[in-house]
């Protein structure tokens, strides 16, 4: 396998020790040019010499976001620079989305499997998106729960006849619009009492007989919510 040349950011001696070790007797066609175990150590390794990848450990010195800070700036100076992300962030889904974006190659966590030749080998093929088990496991449960919500959805339009005036309705009413300002829409091509009729429909549509006493506003979004017609994430206003 062609060599390359390797950085690793770390600031647990212990874990530092552990990550060389790997590199040594399992990607034996790695050369370790440098250890760092602050930002400031980086850089100046940097300077001295730009190696072929960076593993990077995205908490230093406490901070659990400062390696996201780190990563977005190699990503801007070295643009051909692999960056692997090496992490014990097992939790902080939020801190994975954030390197992805700053131009991470790719994400290992630190349980499971660990570092392995195969994944460090797929980042320096060119490979974009390296997971190891551990992530990918979390990321199709993401990803099943996310198909099962649109697919609800997809069910309750279909079942509540709900047409795309009825949604745009529903989704202005949600971000507390009047009727008076959801007439002024461009998309909205209805009068406030053609609105109120609407309205008056949708109470007929998702509620029972039994349960359409005194349903306002407030009460048909809810609903709404609750029958997934709605989608709290994607709860933007149209032009006005």
């Amino acid at each position: 396998m062609k060599k390359f040349k390797v950085v690793i950011v770390e600031d647990v001696k212990l874990e530092l020790k552990g990550t060389e070790e790997i590199f040594r007797h399992e990607i034996p066609n790695a050369e370790i040019i440098g250890t760092a175990m602050t930002e400031a150590e980086l850089w100046e390794i940097m300077k001295q010499e730009v190696p072929d990848l960076v593993l990077l450990d995205l908490g230093l010195g406490g901070s659990t976001t400062i390696g996201v800070d780190i990563c977005a700036k190699l990503r801007t100076d070295y643009p051909a620079l692999k960056i692997l992300i090496f992490t014990g962030e097992i939790v902080n889904e939020k801190l994975w989305v954030d390197a992805l974006q700053a131009g991470a190659n790719g994400i290992i966590l630190k349980t499971g499997e660990l570092l392995t030749a195969t994944d460090v080998q797929a980042v320096m093929d060119g490979k974009e998106y390296v997971f190891n088990y551990p992530i990918l496991e979390r990321m199709v449960e993401r990803f099943k729960e996310t198909i099962q919500t649109e697919q609800r959805r997809t069910e309750a339009i279909i079942s509540y006849d709900i047409d795309e005036y009825d949604e745009r309705l529903l989704r202005h009413l949600a971000l507390g619009y009047t009727k008076e300002m959801i007439a002024s829409l461009r998309s909205m091509p209805f009068g406030v009492k053609s609105l109120e009729k609407r309205q008056n429909d949708l109470v007929n549509r998702l509620f029972k007989a039994t349960e359409r006493t005194g349903i306002n506003a407030c009460r048909l979004v809810t609903r709404a919510f609750e029958l997934r017609i709605l989608d709290i994430d994607h709860l933007e206003a149209d032009e006005e």
